[in-house]
């Protein structure tokens, strides 16, 4: 009866179907369950089922009732392979060796199992080097012969996460979780996932269950503690920077960011609000590095672009805030944005013009009787008649300066000429004033009345 049940567990097998091989060859099983062969022919089927564990089982119980059962041994030491325990599948594809030393499937499976034992040991060498990237290439080609390895699986998943390719290693933990939900190094995986998209209460709640189920997971306990340092950090200084102490919070930025490397995107918005705080400090040139660092981390940060543009106005570093704002601007064509790429193309425009505010040594709100004030120092210091005994170099960069001043004065001491000047109109585009027709001497002797009023230049030292 038992060799029938065995005859039609074949013919499914043949015929592809293997859950019903499964079947009868169970029945075989329990009216002979003393026949190696009835368990190897189930290990096989629950092979082709990719049931590895059971098949494992199985096989090895097949080399109990019989240690020269030379398939048994062939099916444990690859069950071994495609669970990644390459160790033990090397020493079954050994002992086939010894009952058949020409066994070319054996001898092939042998080199199977070394290759993936050298993948595994430039995964690790890989991982102590930081070198993630290498790890997910070994782990892919570990894979394609340890194709039901959870272990290979985490390591990817974890290297991954830390590569930043959060979905690639959230899909790997779940897939791991649909089959074993109390896997602790699945639930840890996914809860690094979630700590470093900055989810940082869901990924705790992640943490805490992989320690549930693994008390002893030493990557759980201390991502867990890294979550809550950070989280407590950042909440204190953004508590500080909201009580106005820019100083408290940026040092507590500051601590918050040596908590954990790893963590790109907190680690980015930490950046972004050290600067903020930074520029309130008026450390503007440590803010907008600042920025950069945040932009370094995480290249689609609106927030550190558009923070580092007010910096770079500030600091009156025009082309630099206008290529912040157009990239802020290509992103999200908001009318804000627009808003802030126009003015600081305009004041870039307006940084490439003579600046007259500088000409006269005022400043940009400076009264009309200011300007006046500041005319009449420049002009009897650079008059070309204070400076008839000085070289010939001397004598042409003064008079350059005499007709600066006195182009300053014309534009900033007419009122409809001074609007669009600071509206950064080009005033000899639109006939305001036109340059070439202008006499420095004139507006001189408008100034102050009569030729020269009055004034005795006296080249000699004083």
């Amino acid at each position: 009866q038992a060799e029938g049940f065995k005859e039609q567990g074949n013919a499914f097998y043949s015929q592809k179907d293997y859950s019903e091989a499964f079947n009868y060859y169970t029945k075989a099983i329990d009216a002979c369950p003393k026949n190696a062969s009835y368990y190897g022919n189930r290990a096989a089927t629950l092979m082709m089922l990719c049931r590895f564990r059971e098949a494992l089982e199985d096989s090895q119980q097949a080399v109990r009732l019989d240690d020269c059962f030379m398939k048994g041994h062939l099916r444990e030491g690859k069950c071994h392979l495609s669970l990644g325990n390459a160790m033990a599948a090397s020493r079954c594809f050994q002992k086939v060796l010894e009952l058949e030393p020409s066994n070319r499937e054996a001898q092939q499976e042998n080199k199977t199992a070394a290759t993936l034992l050298e993948f595994e040991r430039m995964a690790d060498f890989g991982f102590e080097k930081r070198d993630f990237r290498k790890v997910v290439f070994c782990m892919d080609r570990a894979l394609a012969v340890a194709s039901a390895c959870h272990r290979f699986k985490i390591l990817k998943a974890e290297c991954l996460a830390l590569l930043g390719r959060y979905p690639e290693a959230q899909s790997v933990a779940s897939d791991i979780l649909r089959m074993d939900s109390t896997n602790a190094d699945a639930l840890y995986v996914r809860g690094l996932c979630l700590y470093y998209e900055d989810c940082i209460d869901k990924a705790v709640q992640f943490f805490v269950q992989a320690l549930r189920m693994a008390p002893d997971h030493e990557k759980a306990r201390l991502a867990c503690r890294n979550a809550k340092a950070l989280k407590a950090k950042k909440e204190e200084g953004n508590q500080a920077f909201k009580n106005n102490n820019y100083e408290a919070a940026y040092q507590l930025y500051t601590e918050a960011l040596t908590i954990d490397p790893n963590n790109i995107k907190t680690n980015a918005k930490l950046y972004c609000n050290r600067a903020t705080a930074g520029a309130k400090l008026k450390k503007l040139n440590q803010a907008i590095e600042d920025c950069t660092s945040a932009i370094k981390l995480d290249d689609t940060y609106i927030k550190a672009y558009l923070r580092r543009a007010q910096c770079y106005m500030n600091t009156e570093q025009y082309e630099e805030a206008v290529r912040d704002y157009e990239k802020v601007y290509q992103t999200e064509k908001t009318s804000d944005h627009k808003h802030l790429l126009k003015t600081a193309q305009l004041e870039l425009k307006k940084s490439k013009r003579k600046d007259y505010y500088k000409v006269l040594g005022v400043g940009k709100n400076a009264t009309e009787d200011e300007i006046k004030k500041a005319y009449r120092k420049r002009a009897l210091m650079h008059h070309p008649d204070r400076h008839s005994a000085a070289t010939p170099e001397v004598q042409k960069e003064e008079e350059k300066k005499f007709k600066e001043v006195g182009e300053a004065f014309t534009v900033l001491s007419d009122p409809k000429k001074k609007i669009r000047y600071d509206n950064g109109h080009d005033l000899d585009d639109d006939g305001c004033f036109d340059g070439r027709d202008f006499d420095a001497n004139n507006i001189f002797r408008a100034f102050f009345g009569g030729h020269g009023g009055g004034y005795n230049f006296d080249s000699s030292p004083g």
